[in-house]
């Protein structure tokens, strides 16, 4: 909507800050007709958009288009305290909000719905001309939250992917140290649930099968390389039992470590 220009926005007599009544409900029997931009301030409730369910508290906002269908309540112990602005575009933009979001810094964003409120109820001089103007600060608000969430989850996922990687490149750098994945988890600061599963989908295998897996591939270049005996090999990279040692040995390359040497 950025490419919207203020005089685009065609302004519906349809607006209210309302504290809604205890048995209140949205029933539409038709899609909406306009586009309609809901903030909730207060309370609990439940909303269907689109045959979506969404769970709605303060800071759900939505921006409903022209065809959508909309139902919703509320919790009568709970009730809500919202804000409704319906509007129509002369001309659809490029670019347009998502039709849900929880808005994180709302300062900015319940200013501007409470002076528009006010604006037109108080019926200012020349206060359709600034209505217009708000509208298209709140969707500009409405894009910049999005744009800055994006940018959260970007950083968010290389933080992840860095840790992943550094807790695995650990791993084939000290192939014989009693690795855990509680140990490993510790390293890369997460819990041993969530480090286990991202490990996996990073990385392509368990964290067991890497362990184990960077552990024999130095057993075998031990073996070829500086005349260590099986048993020596064996006992630099921790184990404990030859037997055991030969057995995964084998079931990793298809060979017994004996005849590489």
């Amino acid at each position: 909507m950025l490419d919207i220009n203020p005089d685009d926005f065609i302004l519906i007599p349809v607006f209210a800050t309302i504290n809604c009544e205890p048995n209140w409900q949205w029933k539409r029997q038709a899609p909406i007709p306009n586009y309609d931009l809901l903030y909730v301030w207060k309370g609990e409730g439940k909303l269907l958009l689109n045959g979506k369910e969404y769970l709605i508290n303060r800071g759900s906002c939505f921006l409903f288009q022209p065809g959508d269908w909309v139902t919703a309540t509320h919790n009568p112990q709970n009730p809500l305290v919202l804000t409704y602005i319906h509007f129509n575009l002369g001309n659809r933009p490029k670019l347009i909000p998502t039709p849900y979001r929880i808005l994180q810094n709302a300062i900015i964003f319940e200013s501007l719905l409470t002076r528009y409120i006010r604006l037109l109820l108080m019926e200012r001089f020349a206060a359709e001309v600034e209505a217009r103007l708000i509208l298209k600060q709140l969707i500009i608000q409405l894009l910049r939250e999005e744009q800055q969430k994006e940018r959260r989850e970007d950083t968010e996922s290389n933080t992840l992917l860095t840790a992943i990687r550094e807790a695995a490149n650990y791993v084939r750098e000290h192939p014989s140290e009693a690795h855990t994945i509680d140990s490993l988890a510790s390293r890369a600061s997460f819990s041993p649930r969530y480090f286990s599963r991202k490990f996996k989908e990073i990385i392509g295998q368990s964290v067991r099968s890497y362990i184990i897996e960077a552990r024999i591939k130095r057993a075998e270049h031990l073996l070829y390389y500086t005349g260590m005996t099986v048993t020596e090999v064996s006992e630099a990279l921790g184990y404990r039992n030859l037997h055991f040692f030969s057995r995964q040995f084998k079931q990793y390359t298809g060979k017994s470590p004996s005849s590489i040497r």
